[in-house]
């Protein structure tokens, strides 16, 4: 067996996968079929939210300090006001370019976890969880063909078979890996274009800044996420498609959806960088088949509108990693990889189904739709409505359905302050599980599991004097928790089914 696992996709989703795989113990490899780097291809013009799971998760890793001083916009808990301040009329997102003011939303209540939120650009996101991986990565090498048996699966390519344990499709919205496994990939077809580019205009004060402008014909936006002082992005959307998206962006398409949309005579008179993109919405019944697995857009595609699509593929990729290492490693049964589905796929669901309303709400103008607009404009201008769509799009309720009477079960872990000058979140560095046991009892039980679980004695601040012992998965999300006398059995079964039998 040549590795452990082979994952198609060197994006942002890939990379971060292969991180995990390597932290757990598996060899993995990537393939990436692009030669060019994203920086080589589109710079800075890729902007991608970070919402608070994903966050969360790269925090977990060590990883927010470089993400946060790259990221082009930041908002943490050091930007924000202080309680009952007034945060001023910026925005803080959109609902269908609806915009959202940070001064409508209600402040954070107490124990409220915030780790902070932005964009970032692909490019830099790439860069920072490619040094971190640490994994073999192959440019310029596509997957051609592979052939799954009882035992492993042969990866073909243009130079030469691979064998592995596993193939984990991380290839984007159009994967080769999905249509070859035959994942069945239900769904609705798109019914608008947006096009985005790095332009040079011969008259750009004839276009609208700052923020979306809507017309009957589609709407743009002019400027965003360039880089300083250089041309600037100029991005529309159209309800037509039918555009062949393989094709390079010109500057005479560009001209012509911008005319259309602004109504104005505006000359595109170069094209730096461009792509193009489609509002295809569809869902694999099933993120695994036997030895062959789908992650990030390969699983789910959708609308871009709301920033969602990364950080599904972040959240996809922490879910499977620690599993498929442990499996791969022969510590865990299958069973343990069957659990990703069931996880992961009901937030893939909700996701399209905010991302179909938005779509639905975009729509081209018209009397009923433009009193829709206005219903649903005053609805986010008060405090519950712009709370509520901020909170669900920022995927703070974002949580698994794991057995236990504990309230925090399922939910990630809050980085707590601990009384060795400590926080949490640093024990997770290592990608193991952590179990929060201040009593010996709880540490000698984690002994048989050896390095798959880290044992922190330490002690909360926030709960100094309760007897407290709490298991978290690799992933950051509690499996078990006691108050009191340690419940010794239910600690053995949560440790056995997330990281295999003891020993």
């Amino acid at each position: 067996m040549d590795f452990d696992v082979v994952v198609a996709g060197g994006g942002p989703v890939g990379l971060l996968l292969a991180g995990e795989l390597r932290l757990g113990g598996a060899r993995v490899l990537v393939l990436e079929r692009e030669t060019e780097t994203p920086r080589a291809r589109f710079g800075s013009m890729g902007a991608r939210a970070l919402n608070t799971p994903s966050v969360h998760a790269l925090h977990l890793r060590g990883l927010l300090p470089e993400v946060e001083r790259a990221a082009a916009m930041w908002v943490g808990p050091a930007t924000l006001p202080p309680p009952g301040a007034p945060a001023g009329d910026s925005f803080v997102g959109h609902f269908a370019g609806i915009g959202i003011r940070a001064d409508r939303l209600r402040p954070p209540g107490p124990g409220d976890e915030f780790l902070g939120a932005g964009v970032i650009s692909q490019a830099d996101l790439e860069e920072i969880l490619g040094a971190w991986a640490g994994a073999e990565v192959r440019r310029g090498v596509a997957l051609t063909g592979f052939d799954a048996d009882d035992d492993g699966v042969t990866v073909h390519t243009g130079q030469g078979a691979i064998r592995a344990g596993r193939l984990v499709g991380a290839d984007g919205g159009r994967s080769t890996v999905r249509r070859l496994a035959g994942f069945d990939f239900p769904g609705v077809d798109p019914v608008f274009t947006g096009r985005q580019a790095i332009v040079d205009l011969d008259a750009p004060e004839k276009l609208v800044a700052g923020g979306w402008q809507h017309g009957e014909n589609g709407s743009y936006v002019l400027g965003g996420w360039a880089d300083g002082d250089g041309p600037p992005r100029v991005h529309t959307v159209e309800y037509e498609v039918g555009e062949d998206r393989d094709a390079p962006v010109t500057a005479e398409e560009m001209q012509a959806s911008l005319w259309r949309v602004s109504g104005t005579d505006v000359a595109v008179t170069r094209v730096h960088v461009g792509t193009r993109y489609a509002d295809t919405t569809r869902q694999a019944t099933t993120y695994r088949r036997g030895r062959v697995l789908l992650c990030g857009d390969a699983a789910h595609v959708h609308s871009p509108a709301g920033g969602q699509g990364l950080n599904l593929g972040i959240g996809d990729a922490v879910n499977l990693g620690w599993k498929l290492a442990l499996v791969a490693r022969g510590l865990a049964p299958e069973s343990l990889v069957d659990t990703y589905t069931p996880e992961r796929h009901p937030i893939g669901e909700w996701v399209q189904r905010w991302s179909l309303a938005q779509t639905a709400l975009s729509a081209p103008r018209g009397p009923r739709a433009e009193a829709l607009r206005g219903v649903v404009a005053d609805l986010l201008d008060t405090p519950d409505g712009a709370t509520h769509v901020i909170t669900a799009i920022g995927g703070g309720w974002q949580h698994y359905d794991i057995p236990g009477d504990f309230p925090l079960i399922g939910h990630r872990v809050p980085d707590l302050a601990l009384d060795d000058g400590t926080t949490l979140a640093t024990r997770f560095r290592t990608g193991g599980a952590v179990l929060l046991a201040a009593e010996a009892e709880a540490a000698r039980v984690a002994a048989e599991w050896g390095s798959r679980v880290r044992v922190v004695t330490a002690r909360p601040l926030a709960f100094p004097d309760q007897q407290l012992a709490a298991l978290a998965r690799p992933d950051g999300y509690l499996a078990w928790a006691s108050v009191g006398e340690l419940a010794e059995k239910a600690l053995r079964e949560a440790m056995t089914t997330w990281l295999g039998p003891a020993g």
